[in-house]
């Protein structure tokens, strides 16, 4: 029903509900991870129809251009996971940044518990991984399950709703950033091949050339869109892993808003007063320019007042949830499933590490690093949690997909056998990990009311 003095269009609701920012991001990673979701299944089953070869060569159509002696010819599959991925990283940076800043992780008290929780969650999958494979041919890819997938993991969460504790679910997010930091690491650390010095020295540069920008005050993403592109370059020749620029460009953003909030009001309220006195005079938007420059440049307060790298953080958050990731999806989730892969997949210590890392160590690592922070005393659950909570969240921590699937490929690159393996074993483990988390946060509620009764 329209209110007195606005005008809806027949599907504008846009102010009749205002999200908190933790809100907006929970909605968006659950709907995220529905499109995952679809996506997957799309490329699975693209992949075990008569369009996988037709599939197979779109992903490997060459698409590129050169610059001077350096060519940038990439495959598609190529400029997906190197390309469109630094954009996914460059969101994991700004969340990672926000939660540094002003969330869950600013906070050492409160930071604890899902560090402790995210460092067990990454170790002891690892070495699940590697007491299964051994020093083996299999031995590069320890790095897969320790990632989570925080779009996921969050949509599975929150189809139970008001069924789980809302403190569960900041505590998932909290640490699946833990999570997403510490693959960013390993990638950076590990998965790195032979260095390029001369062009990791652009990168230095280009870094330098983005902490000059932050410095010198530049709010608008212009400048650091462009750096960042140059800064992608540099470290796509340097070995460096050329996702990494998204990851360094979101730190490079400036957190801290231009006006103050009480600053920003009391401009609010002396353009309101002048705008008031223009309409008096003229009534008509159109024709009052004098009130269309006060709305200009109270709009320009409006940007003033927020910190450009949340407003980047959330421009940017739709294209990468909506686009990006299930892109992603549909180039790498295509897996052909028949008789012959099933039992080379129970053969295989590559796909049996990652699916026993991700099942087994995950809620082991998560249960077992949270116990002992808080029987140490170091840490204290949320009010409202209990262990058997934290349980379930580290059996949907199990869920891998992107960023597993993201360092499968780096760890096995050239060898597609072995890829094929480890992201089955993701597959099925996401799988495994989403259902028997779900119901077992929702066989906690039920002993809950069963407890109250």
């Amino acid at each position: 029903m329209a209110r007195k003095g606005i005008y809806n269009a027949p599907w504008e609701r846009s102010f009749d509900r205002i999200l908190t920012p933790l809100e907006e991001f929970i909605h968006r990673q659950t709907t995220s991870g529905v499109l995952l979701m679809i996506c997957a299944v799309i490329a699975l089953v693209i992949a075990n129809s008569p369009l996988q070869d037709a599939y197979e060569k779109l992903l490997h159509v060459p698409l590129g251009f050169k610059v001077g002696e350096t060519d940038f010819s990439l495959s598609v599959h190529y400029w997906i996971n190197e390309a469109l991925m630094a954009m996914f990283f460059f969101i994991i940076g700004l969340e990672l940044k926000r939660e540094l800043t002003v969330g869950e992780l600013s906070s050492p008290r409160q930071a604890l518990l899902p560090l402790m929780a995210a460092v067990g969650g990454m170790l002891v999958p690892a070495l699940v991984y590697i007491l299964v494979n051994g020093t083996g041919p299999g031995f590069k890819g320890w790095g897969i399950p320790m990632a989570t997938d925080i779009a996921f993991a969050i949509g599975a969460l929150s189809l139970l709703g008001s069924r789980v504790p809302k403190n569960l679910v900041t505590f998932l997010i909290a640490l699946a950033i833990v999570d997403d930091l510490g693959a960013v690491v390993v990638i950076a650390l590990y998965y790195t091949e032979d260095i390029n010095s001369a062009a990791l020295a652009y990168a230095a540069i280009f870094t330098l050339l983005l902490a000059v920008l932050n410095r010198g005050g530049f709010r608008g993403p212009l400048p650091y869109a462009m750096v960042g592109i140059c800064l992608w370059a540099a470290m796509l020749s340097s070995g460096v892993h050329a996702t990494l620029a998204g990851v360094i460009v979101a730190f490079m953003i400036p957190m801290r808003p231009k006006f103050e909030p009480e600053h920003f009001i009391e401009r609010v309220e002396d353009s309101a007063l002048k705008m008031r006195k223009s309409t008096a005079v003229e009534a008509d938007i159109i024709h009052n320019s004098r009130f269309r420059s006060l709305v200009t440049a109270l709009g320009d307060g409006v940007t003033l007042v927020q910190a450009p790298a949340q407003r980047m953080e959330h421009a940017m958050h739709l294209p990468v949830a909506y686009i990006v990731i299930p892109i992603f999806a549909l180039a790498n989730a295509g897996i052909p499933i028949n008789g012959e892969g099933v039992s080379q997949f129970l053969s295989s210590s590559i796909g049996l590490g990652v699916l026993a890392g991700l099942l087994l160590g995950k809620p082991l690592g998560i249960s077992g690093f949270t116990w002992l922070a808080i029987k140490l005393g170091w840490a204290v659950l949320p009010p409202g949690l209990g262990m058997r909570h934290i349980f379930g969240v580290s059996l949907l921590a199990g869920i891998g997909f992107t960023m597993s699937i993201f360092i499968a490929d780096l760890g096995f690159d050239g060898r597609p056998e072995d890829i094929l393996m480890a992201k089955t074993g993701i597959l099925l483990a996401s799988a495994i990990a989403g259902f028997s988390g779900y119901f077992w946060l929702l066989s906690c509620k039920k002993q809950v009311e069963k407890d109250n009764d």
